[in-house]
């Protein structure tokens, strides 16, 4: 479960056009051209007062055009890739109240290890003594779901998103070296999103 946490920086293009004063108040095409700006990704996605389903998608929406590799897997969840490793997004929007973003990954646990009777031991430990995410054993420990929540007031920045999967990827990081040796092989990541496969001629 070993993690590559690789972070990306947003580059901003800006331009300055000066143009010599006229005696006409026509206006250039091509100095009107040089003028138009390339389209800027949203720093900030606006949630509040939309149904899950939308703000899936308005959530969806703001991933891409931040260059995220993300993809609807059902109508109020995305999965979005974050270096070596995928998050499942979803929203849940409360107008009475505070709004959330559930983040979670998946593990598939060996059959060998769901029948060992330490897991959920080991499970109840990682849940008392660490605060970042929540640690919890589904389909009678085939699986391990990794719960953290992002909270917030009707619009959540995509910083805010990224730092907290950064700062998940680094607790998982360090749950990983404190396991033994070869666990790995027995706890694996559960694919979220289809492998694009390149299409022959």
């Amino acid at each position: 479960m070993k993690t590559l946490l690789i972070s990306a920086s947003l580059l901003g293009l800006t331009a300055c056009a000066a143009t010599a004063p006229s005696q006409t108040r026509a206006i250039d095409p091509v100095v009107a051209q040089e003028n138009v700006s390339a389209p800027v990704a949203p720093k900030v996605v606006e949630l509040g007062g939309l149904t899950n389903e939308a703000a899936a998608e308005h959530l969806y929406q703001a991933l891409i055009n931040a260059n995220y590799l993300a993809t609807k897997v059902a109508p109020t969840k995305v999965a979005v890739q974050f270096g070596d490793n995928q998050f499942l997004l979803e929203p849940s929007i409360n107008s009475a109240g505070i709004d959330r973003i559930l983040m979670n990954r998946f593990y598939a646990v060996h059959p060998q290890l769901q029948a060992c009777q330490e897991l959920p031991v080991v499970i109840g430990t990682l849940n008392q003594k660490l605060n970042f995410a929540k640690f919890v054993l589904l389909d009678q420990g085939a699986v391990i779901q990794i719960q953290g929540t992002v909270t917030f007031a009707d619009h959540v920045e995509i910083e805010e998103l990224r730092r907290f999967m950064l700062w998940t990827n680094g607790g998982l990081a360090q749950v990983a070296q404190s396991l033994p040796d070869g666990i790995d092989q027995y706890i694996r990541p559960i694919p979220l999103m289809q492998q694009m496969v390149p299409v022959k001629p």
